[in-house]
């Protein structure tokens, strides 16, 4: 259904602008709220009680801050990528640079939801498929920073796949879909174990099962074989090139979440069927 006609995907667009906006608070401050629920989980376990109350901090309070001197921003200074432009990437207080990543951001959140309004119009496809792409580059955005893929963001995501196949928001019917989650999460917890058992160490986090079972959820088994394949492919690439450039974090760990989610979008822009042709290509010859 359309309901601007050509103006659709550029609607949409902008509601993914100002949404990226508020994707920066998330892949900000999520990891720092579980940290602050962990050390109040362990405080509360050795019977310990917190001397000072902690101010209160989550997805809405305190207001967005400059991270070098606290300068609070003004409504002016949150407008996406324009206040970024105006400001020309420095905080108006202290003159500290604002980092890229921010702006990089917005877009590529406005990218996808205009992909989602091209591709379905105006509809609850577009809905379930622009929540699908925001949560997946909140994820991959957490996971490359601090290693951790949240809970509260990757369950909905695995739910919000089995819900959208059961109301045909998506292209995968309900069983293939619930397949899939299932098949996406014991494939990587058998390797997990496997590889650990093998060498004592732990090749992936539990997250990353969790993540693999929602693109399992979204995209039904059968894209499963072409997403692990991809992300594999898209990790050993980005791998050679920060060993070769010195910039792998110390222990040389790499994060697989974000590749996952790489793929998941590789899905989501080109259908997964269309990446089973592309690995069928590649095993042919």
């Amino acid at each position: 259904m359309s309901w601007f006609g050509d103006w659709d995907p550029a609607l949409v667009g902008l509601v993914g602008l100002l949404f990226g906006s508020f994707l920066n608070v998330v892949i900000y401050r999520l990891p720092k709220m579980m940290e602050a629920q962990w050390d109040r989980d362990c405080a509360e376990h050795l019977g310990q009680t917190p001397t000072t109350q902690a101010p209160t901090f989550n997805l809405m309070v305190p207001r967005s801050r400059c991270q070098a001197c606290g300068h609070t921003l003004g409504w002016y200074e949150n407008i996406p990528v324009l206040s970024y432009v105006v400001l020309r990437g420095r905080c108006k207080a202290c003159k500290a640079s604002i980092s890229l990543r921010y702006p990089l951001i917005e877009i590529a959140t406005a990218g996808l939801f205009a992909l989602c309004a091209q591709r379905w119009g105006i509809s609850f496809s577009t809905l379930a498929w622009c929540g699908f792409a925001a949560t997946l580059l909140a994820l991959a955005m957490i996971d490359w920073d601090t290693t951790l893929l949240p809970d509260d963001l990757t369950l909905p995501l695995l739910w919000a796949g089995l819900i959208s196949a059961a109301v045909g928001w998506t292209q995968v019917d309900l069983r293939t879909a619930l397949w899939g989650a299932v098949a996406g999460y014991l494939s990587l917890w058998l390797i997990y174990w496997g590889f650990k058992l093998l060498t004592g160490k732990e090749g992936m986090g539990y997250g990353d099962f969790k993540l693999y079972a929602a693109l399992g959820a979204w995209f039904g088994w059968p894209a499963l074989l072409p997403i692990i394949l991809i992300s594999s492919v898209i990790g050993a690439v980005i791998g050679i090139a920060l060993k070769f450039s010195s910039g792998l974090r110390e222990g040389g760990y790499i994060p697989f979440g974000p590749f996952l989610a790489g793929a998941g979008f590789a899905a989501m822009i080109w259908g997964p069927d269309h990446l089973q042709t592309l690995l069928l290509g590649w095993i042919g010859g």
